[in-house]
């Protein structure tokens, strides 16, 4: 009896020991999963969005010269405006590896003699000069003679331009007596910036009067006086079939375009003198802009569409860049107190809008921006007509740059 009465306490000692056993087991476990989970993350979600899509883009992308989808390096502006959104998130948290990221981009398309490598002059394309501002950046902190080199040769570029009978830089040579929208922010900002670096005296003085007139044109000849929103591009010869024959605009309001104009002044601005006359010029013009962009924002998302005047119209679309460039305009002209305290409330309710309709997080931490215009212009081959049908029907896309860098941009205006 008393030998059955142990083996009886035997076996409850030892069902006991099992039972704690697979509790423990269960809690190792638990925690073993949390653990590998925070490991498998490639985006840490405890960071800023700021910096969530700038390491999403660093994980797409490792090498920023192909950041564009591209197989190949390549020097567009599309690198540019993603690193220029990389510049400042390294300035707001000093991590090394956001300047890496930027370096190794100007050391990988800038050869030793200077050579921009897919660059080419002749083009007298203002997009490639957007790029040009990562070696403003690059160039003080370096002081690397090739990185001076070829910013001479882009600034020989806005030299040498062609032009409109009134001083408008043409687009691109092939896209003849041309002003678009997405001309100021490619060369605008560069143009200032250089400017500010490296002139002086009478000469600085008339190229910030220069980089001021090109955004007098925009406001004589792309504005509609009643809505107050800007027509993506301006034919000065009127002989495009996209053009107003009476006008020479393009005939619709499209978001991007009005998203690069919008930057193009608020961060042109940064680089004027303080005393420089043409400085209330443009803040005026950018008032003028807010609250043409506001009287078109989404009630229901406060995200903007691709064609800006005709929401809900069939084929319309809420859309990422132009949402994004908005949302940092207002944020920005806000912050640097160009624009009234007012703003905020919509540039807060399109950055939420972004979160809830446009953003997607996949499972190992990396950020999705969705619903992207991938590319609209004019003219060309094929032909680009400008027409509301063209815009609705361009190619869509998640993970665009031209939507991904002014997100960073904007989330870091708004401290997200």
């Amino acid at each position: 009896m008393k030998f059955f009465l142990s083996k009886i306490n035997f076996i409850a000692l030892f069902l006991l020991t099992i039972c704690t056993s697979c509790g423990n087991e269960k809690k190792t476990t638990g925690e073993e999963a949390v653990n590998t989970a925070s490991q498998e993350l490639i985006v840490p979600r405890d960071l800023k969005w700021s910096q969530r899509m700038m390491l999403s883009e660093m994980h797409r992308f490792p090498e920023a010269s192909k950041l564009d989808f591209s197989d190949k390096p390549k020097w567009s502006y599309t690198n540019g405006l993603v690193l220029k959104a990389a510049q400042e998130v390294y300035e707001k948290t000093g991590k090394q590896k956001y300047y890496d990221y930027i370096y190794n981009f100007a050391d990988t398309m800038v050869t030793d003699q200077g050579e921009i490598r897919t660059y080419d002059l002749e083009k007298q394309n203002l997009d490639m000069l957007n790029s040009g501002n990562v070696l403003l950046f690059l160039y003080p902190k370096t002081h690397k003679e090739r990185f001076l080199k070829a910013l001479k040769t882009l600034k020989s570029q806005i030299d040498t331009q062609p032009r409109t009978y009134d001083g408008g830089f043409w687009h691109k040579k092939r896209y003849t007596n041309q002003m678009w929208l997405d001309g100021l922010y490619m060369a605008e900002p560069f143009y200032a910036h250089y400017t500010q670096m490296f002139s002086e005296g009478e000469k600085a003085r008339k190229a910030y009067n220069d980089v001021v007139h090109q955004f007098e044109l925009i406001q004589q000849h792309a504005l509609d006086p009643e809505t107050g929103l800007l027509y993506h591009g301006w034919d000065a010869s009127k002989e495009q079939k996209w053009a107003n024959k009476e006008t020479g605009t393009s005939p619709n309001f499209w978001s991007r375009a009005m998203g690069w104009y919008g930057m193009a002044l608020v961060d042109v601005l940064d680089y004027l003198p303080e005393d420089f006359e043409g400085r209330q010029k443009l803040i005026g013009y950018l008032n003028q802009f807010a609250d043409a962009i506001v009287k078109v924002q989404d009630d229901k998302t406060g995200l903007w569409w691709q064609v800006l005047d005709k929401g809900g119209k069939e084929g319309n679309y809420l859309e990422a860049s132009g949402s994004s460039m908005f949302t940092y305009t207002l944020a920005k002209g806000v912050k640097k107190g160009y624009l009234p305290g007012k703003y905020i409330a919509n540039a807060k309710k399109a950055y939420q809008g972004i979160l809830n309709n446009l953003v997607t997080v996949d499972e190992n931490g990396v950020v999705n921006l969705n619903q992207v215009c991938a590319v609209a212009g004019l003219g060309g081959d094929p032909y680009r007509d400008g027409t509301y049908e063209y815009y609705v029907n361009e190619k869509i896309r998640s993970n665009d740059p031209k939507g991904t860098g002014p997100f960073i941009l904007a989330s870091l205006q708004l401290d997200e």
